[in-house]
């Protein structure tokens, strides 16, 4: 036999194909998912069900026909269920399970996945440009994608600010949730802010601070405002389009936060020694990115299998404007991180927070 036709090989072969088709069949889920939650098909049902296509397509103004598909492939998967069975297969009956709901129709749920399938979904646009990161090393930003994809990371996150950074994950930083609720009142530098969610949370938990966003995409900041506005809090929370490293950055903070952008920054280094430069005498910097072993151990978990996913096709090339040994990609590990602390003259610590997706650190200037 010739290699790659062996018993084993052809066994091995079988299953890998068995592990694709598996994978495929995900992939539409995903797409499932995200025309359930753009379409408001998952809350129709959540509210209004058990439906058949007619009435979820009257109650939701659609065409009827893709909405029976959607159906039929959401009890399919599992997703959803069938109900009630009838002779038109229109008149099926189907309910979302109650124990969907929290991950399929219930935004303010940390839990409620569709804006990672929207961004997954997203990522299909930009394919071409990763070819073209690959074949010139000419990156590109997030800025340069769609409102598909920062609406969908900001409202992924949403959930997990507004009920835990001011709550539990801060906290644990120690002697910093006193600092922030005393006199006089702390400033914050959110940087990476993103749609203006984890700077309005610590807003809302901590009454006296100010905090000041920074983003590097004008349509995030002007989002970021106007969620500013409804919150309340645009008193004390302002948004600018800049990056940390960029001279001008004024005054001293007692905390600065950098959550689930570090990874995505051209000039970590760069940004890590600014930051440094303006944190008040007991200042610190937070941050909060992707969890990661220390080392690469293949072939991996799930979790992490899903990160390189999202590194590849999109977080890595952000970085490519910088130097090649600081293009981070999705990955950054704990080693990593400290290396950058390092060059940036701040000691890392880990903090004790269990999450199931991000690890978290606190930095400082080193001694």
């Amino acid at each position: 036999m010739t290699i790659g036709t062996t018993d084993a090989a052809v066994d091995a072969s079988g299953a890998l194909s068995d592990r694709l088709t598996a994978a495929a069949a995900a992939s539409f889920d995903v797409m499932a998912i995200h025309l359930g939650d753009e379409l408001g098909l998952y809350r129709a049902l959540a509210t209004a069900g058990p439906l058949t296509a007619t009435q979820l397509a009257e109650e939701s103004g659609l065409y009827r026909r893709p909405v029976r598909e959607w159906l039929e492939h959401g009890a399919a998967t599992g997703l959803l269920e069938l109900f009630e069975r009838a002779i038109d297969p229109n008149d099926n009956r189907y309910r979302l399970p109650n124990a969907h709901v929290l991950a399929l129709a219930d935004p303010s749920s940390e839990y409620f996945w569709p804006p990672t399938a929207r961004q997954i979904v997203a990522t299909l646009g930009t394919i071409e440009q990763v070819v073209t990161a690959f074949r010139t090393g000419r990156g590109f930003t997030l800025g340069e994608t769609s409102d598909e994809m920062r609406i969908g990371e900001a409202n992924s996150n949403k959930a997990g600010y507004l009920g835990q950074l001011g709550s539990a994950w801060l906290p644990t930083v120690d002697g910093l949730e006193q600092r922030l609720l005393s006199d006089p009142p702390a400033r914050i530098a959110d940087v990476g802010c993103g749609l203006g969610w984890s700077s309005i949370a610590m807003a809302v938990a901590f009454p006296k601070v100010h905090v000041d966003g920074l983003d590097l995409d004008e349509p995030s900041i002007r989002l970021a405002r106007q969620n500013a506005a409804e919150a309340g809090v645009a008193d004390r929370v302002s948004f600018e389009v800049r990056s940390a490293d960029e001279p001008g950055l004024e005054g001293t903070y007692d905390l600065v936060t950098i959550l689930e952008a570090f990874h995505d920054m051209a000039r970590p280094i760069a940004v890590l020694r600014a930051l440094r430069s303006v944190l008040a005498p007991d200042g610190c910097i937070v941050i909060g990115d992707t969890k990661a072993d220390d080392l690469f151990e293949p072939p991996t978990d799930d979790r992490e299998r899903l990160h390189y996913g999202w590194s590849l096709a999109h977080c890595l090339y952000s970085s490519f404007a910088g130097p090649e040994d600081e293009q981070t990609g999705t990955m950054l590990r704990p080693p990593t991180l400290r290396r950058y602390g390092s060059a940036a003259g701040l000691s890392v610590e880990v903090l004790p927070i269990d999450h199931e997706s991000w690890q978290f650190y606190v930095l400082r200037p080193a001694s």
